[in-house]
């Protein structure tokens, strides 16, 4: 059964959304039969034949986004994209100020990306990359079904703009407002922002 609406679900708390998340994307998994030519990874990889990974460090950067955005039409498309987003509303790498219908590209890191990230290379900034390889708002926009998990009050912001403002490119995961699938899996911090009728209604 299709649905065409966005939806918010709202659990207690990190742990009950994680584990919402991963049952539904279970779920999900067992309905799409998934076979020998039937999947498509990125970020979450577990068999390495069938995971398709960005490679940054590829000598033709833009021939490495063509070649995954050809990939992923050979493989019939996204069925279920999952990611999450920064506190400046971020999705993927598309940072603030990127186009709404943008393709796998490369991208400049905003300042705030790059010490969110700066954990990964032992808190020294010097060290974490200043550009990156990314999925396009567009590219996600195409997948059948996009989930996105935002949760911890310092997303409350990004969740109030992704949900209650308007579609804008400087808060980019607002444009999943537009997709006839999107499913937002919060905790309750992540609500702080929200009008109280609004958290009711999707309660």
């Amino acid at each position: 059964k299709l649905y065409i609406t966005m939806r918010l679900v709202i659990l207690d708390n990190y742990d009950l959304a994680s584990e919402w998340a991963a049952k539904y994307i279970c779920n999900r998994i067992i309905q799409f039969k998934p076979g020998q030519d039937r999947y498509f990874t990125l970020g979450l990889p577990t068999d390495p034949n069938n995971a398709h990974i960005l490679d940054g460090n590829a000598t033709d950067l833009q021939a490495e986004c063509d070649e995954f955005e050809k990939k992923i039409k050979e493989a019939g498309g996204i069925d279920l994209f999952v990611g999450g987003i920064g506190p400046d509303g971020h999705i993927a790498f598309n940072e603030p100020g990127s186009s709404l219908v943008s393709r796998t590209r490369l991208k400049t890191l905003a300042m705030d990306t790059i010490l969110a990230n700066a954990k990964y290379f032992d808190g020294d900034l010097s060290k974490v990359p200043t550009m990156a390889l990314t999925v396009g708002v567009g590219t996600v926009m195409d997948a059948r079904e996009v989930m996105i998990l935002i949760t911890g009050a310092h997303k409350a912001f990004a969740l109030y703009k992704a949900i209650e403002e308007g579609v804008n490119h400087m808060w980019t995961v607002s444009a999943f407002q537009q997709h006839p699938r999107t499913i937002f899996v919060c905790d309750e911090d992540a609500t702080l922002e929200l009008r109280v009728k609004t958290v009711k209604y999707f309660k």
